[in-house]
This record gives C-alpha cells, sequence and structure tokens, in this order.
C-alpha cells in the first residue's frame, strides 16, 4: 500500500470515528447532514427505519430520547481501502420509553459490528449487525433460551 492509500485509508476510518462519536455519543443529528453523503443507503437499517440519511437520523434520535446518555465506543476499527469495520458497545441508561418499555433507569449494553464504505470523505453505506435480541431481553420485552 503506497503513501496515498495509507493517508486515505486512515482518513476514512477517523471520518467513521468522527462519525459515530458526533452522532451517537454527542447526539448531534447534524452529523449526518455532515458524514452521509446524499446518496447514504444503509443495507441494514436499524430498528425497520428508512434506507437512507432520514432513517439513521431517526434512530439516534429514538436512542437518544430513551437514552439521553448514550455513548457509542468502537472497540474496533479496521480500515481497508475504502472500507471500515466499526465493532463496537453502546451504553445508555433508559432514562425514556422505548420499543413500548417504560424508563427502567437502568443501563443498557448494545454491542455490534457495521460495515461502512466512503467515498471522497463522506459514508456512502452501511451494512450492520446489531444484537438486538439482547437489548430487548435487557428492556424486558424478550426472554433468554429456555
Amino acid at each position: 500500500m503506497d503513501t496515498i492509500e495509507k493517508t486515505r485509508t486512515t482518513a476514512n476510518r477517523e471520518t467513521v470515528r468522527a462519525f459515530i462519536d458526533a452522532l451517537f455519543t454527542q447526539g448531534d443529528l447534524a452529523a449526518v447532514d455532515e458524514y452521509l453523503a446524499e446518496d447514504y443507503l444503509d443495507h441494514d437499517p436499524p430498528v425497520g427505519s428508512d434506507t437512507g440519511r432520514e432513517g439513521i437520523r431517526a434512530a439516534a434520535a429514538l436512542f437518544r430520547g430513551a437514552f439521553p446518555d448514550w455513548h457509542a465506543m468502537p472497540d474496533l476499527l479496521v480500515a481497508e481501502d475504502d472500507l471500515v469495520v466499526e465493532h463496537f458497545s453502546a451504553t445508555g441508561t433508559q432514562r425514556g420509553e422505548i420499543f413500548g418499555a417504560p424508563p427502567t433507569g437502568r443501563t443498557v449494553t448494545l454491542r455490534g459490528i457495521n460495515i461502512f464504505r466512503v467515498r471522497e470523505g463522506r459514508i456512502v453505506e452501511r451494512w450492520g449487525r446489531l444484537d438486538e435480541l439482547g437489548l430487548l431481553r435487557q428492556l424486558g420485552l424478550a426472554q433468554g433460551p429456555g
């Protein structure tokens, strides 16, 4: 990998890191406009939302409303060419209703893996798998095995 490719790969990783921090930890919904391309496509939209920019903005607003202290922390960010893979843990204290679950005051953790594609400094695609069942169990909306 030459120096230009390394620089671009590092910049892509930092774009994803800054996006995650701004939107999910700081709760800045304008981060969607700053970091996501207008033709952004979410192949696995969170919580059944729209596949475009408004879907991820709505999901972030939903989580911030229920968990005002929501904090997303990349456990691992790996970049290769135009792709950035994130393994993350996010936590928050439930202060509002979410998915029909009333506020409990409990801290929950959501883990997942995302793959982002970056083009010209903006995120254009996302594929992801979130531990939604684990989150629902913590909220008392799903039972464990057995």
